[in-house]
C-alpha cells in the first residue's frame, strides 16, 4: 500500500511543499517512485513523518530531528522512551503555562492587571489573587471591595512594588517588635498596628477602627490568615490581634 504526496499531505495536515523540502534535504525519502516519476509513500515512511513532526512540534530543528531519527544506535524502544519524555516535559510546561494564565486571569478579577512576570516580580511568590474567589464572596457586595478594585484598577507596576515595599517593611519591624519581647499593648506596637490600618486605608479602601478589630480577630480566627503572620515570626498573629485592639480602644476612648 502506497500513499501519494498530496494524499499524505491531508493525512499529516503540512504542505505538499513541505513533503517536497523533506525530500530535498534527506530528511523524509519517499520509499517508491510511481512509473511516471511521482513520489510514492508506504507506512514506514508515515511511521517516520510522524516522528517529524513530533519533533518539530516540541521546536527541534531539521538536522537535530534527522540526527535523532538516523542515530545508528536507537531502536524504536529509545524512540518511544525519548517522545514519551519530552511530551511529558512538554505537559507540564503547558500546565505551568496554563496556570499562569489562570492566575493572570483570577489578577484581573481583583483589579490587578499585572502580566505573570511582573507579578512574580512584585510579589514573589505570594499570590495576590489567590483568594479572589474567596474573597468576592465573602465581601463582594460590600462598598470597601468595591472601593479596593476601583482603586487597585488603577494601579501601575511601580504602585504595586511600591505597596509590596511598605508590607515587606512593615513585617521587618513588626517581628523584630515581637522578637525584642516589646509588649503587644505598648506604644510601639500599637503604633505599628495604626500604621498597619492606615496601609489598607491609603491603598484599598476606608478602614474605620472597628472594622480594623474585625480584621484583627480574623488575622487569629482564620488559619491561613494565622499561618501567613506567624510564619513572619512565631506568635505573630496573637501579637498583632492584641495591639490593633489596643490601638482601636485607645484612637477610640472617649468617643
Amino acid at each position: 500500500m502506497s500513499y501519494s504526496v498530496g494524499q499524505v499531505a491531508g493525512f499529516a495536515g503540512v504542505t505538499v511543499r513541505t513533503l517536497h523540502h523533506y525530500d530535498d534535504i534527506g530528511l523524509l525519502v519517499p520509499s517508491e517512485r510511481s512509473h511516471a516519476g511521482h513520489r510514492r509513500y508506504n507506512d514506514a515512511d508515515l511511521d517516520r513523518l510522524q516522528q517529524i513532526l513530533f519533533y518539530r512540534e516540541l521546536g527541534f530543528p531539521l538536522d537535530e530531528v534527522a540526527a535523532l531519527l538516523d542515530d545508528p544506535d536507537a531502536d524504536p524502544r529509545e524512540h518511544l522512551r525519548r517522545r514519551h519524555e519530552l511530551l511529558t516535559a512538554r505537559i507540564e510546561k503547558l500546565q505551568k503555562m496554563a496556570a499562569a494564565v489562570e492566575h493572570a486571569m483570577e489578577a484581573r478579577t481583583m483589579g490587578i492587571d499585572l502580566t505573570p512576570e511582573e507579578r512574580f516580580e512584585v510579589f514573589g511568590d505570594k499570590d495576590p489573587a489567590q483568594y479572589a474567589e474567596e474573597t468576592e464572596q465573602r465581601w463582594g457586595n460590600t462598598e470597601a471591595y468595591a472601593e479596593s478594585r476601583r482603586r487597585a484598577a488603577t494601579y501601575t507596576k511601580e504602585d504595586w512594588k511600591r505597596i509590596q515595599a511598605e508590607v515587606d517593611d512593615w513585617q521587618e519591624r513588626y517581628a523584630a517588635l515581637v522578637a525584642a519581647g516589646e509588649r503587644p499593648t505598648g506604644e510601639a506596637a500599637m503604633d505599628l498596628a495604626e500604621e498597619h490600618r492606615q496601609h489598607i486605608s491609603r491603598w484599598y479602601f476606608e478602614v474605620p477602627y472597628e472594622m480594623h478589630r474585625c480584621f484583627a480577630e480574623m488575622y487569629v480566627s482564620d488559619e491561613r490568615f494565622k499561618a501567613y503572620y506567624d510564619a513572619m515570626r512565631p506568635g505573630l498573629a496573637e501579637h498583632l490581634r492584641e495591639a490593633i485592639l489596643a490601638n482601636a480602644g485607645r484612637r477610640t476612648a472617649g468617643s
